[in-house]
């Protein structure tokens, strides 16, 4: 069992590397899709990811419970590519209603239970597990309570992953770096 952590910003090739990752492993593929078409922008978005993957891929949408379907769909034969933590987290910390921009923001309940059940299920996974994210802490301070935990809670949930994967890879440009081999 071998588990990768695929960073990148928007529009680096961070998918498109972890795609080809899936394709050179020759193993049964599962595309597990975090992200929900909550507009048209995004369900477009979603749909140009779908046309470019594999056909014979498997795809579950799963926005909230990763460490379940991790478990449940996980064996020692296919490799799970999860596209991606970063849309996960944002499920996770809008569940229910955003809170307001202002203050402290509290973390919801379920977002805590699912980041340590994800990182307790990468440590049991059977098979071959490759998680994409977004690298959003390389630019300014963004404005605004929720965008500032946004980020934070980006950049713990990416180091925890990191520490757990035994992988690590940054993409920019297109261009791999290995980060932890």
């Amino acid at each position: 069992m071998t588990t990768t952590l695929v960073l990148g910003g928007a529009r680096s090739g961070k998918s498109a590397y972890a795609e080809k990752l899936a394709v050179q492993s020759r193993r049964e593929v599962l595309y597990l899709a975090t992200a929900s078409a909550g507009d048209a922008e995004m369900g477009a978005r979603i749909a140009q990811h779908r046309s470019e993957r594999p056909q014979h891929w498997s795809t579950v949408e799963e926005p909230l419970h990763l460490a379940s379907a991790l478990q449940r769909h996980g064996t020692e034969d296919n490799l799970i590519l999860v596209d991606c933590l970063t849309l996960w987290l944002s499920n996770l910390l809008f569940y229910g209603g955003a809170g307001p921009d202002v203050g402290v923001i509290t973390l919801p309940p379920l977002f805590i239970e699912q980041r340590a059940a994800l990182l307790d299920a990468l440590h049991k996974a059977p098979g071959d597990v490759v998680l994409v994210s977004n690298e959003v802490g390389m630019g300014i301070v963004p404005m605004g309570a929720m965008t500032r935990c946004f980020a934070d809670e980006a950049g713990r949930l990416n180091q925890a992953v990191a520490a757990v994967c035994e992988r690590v890879v940054f993409v920019a440009a297109g261009l791999p770096l290995t980060l932890k081999a």
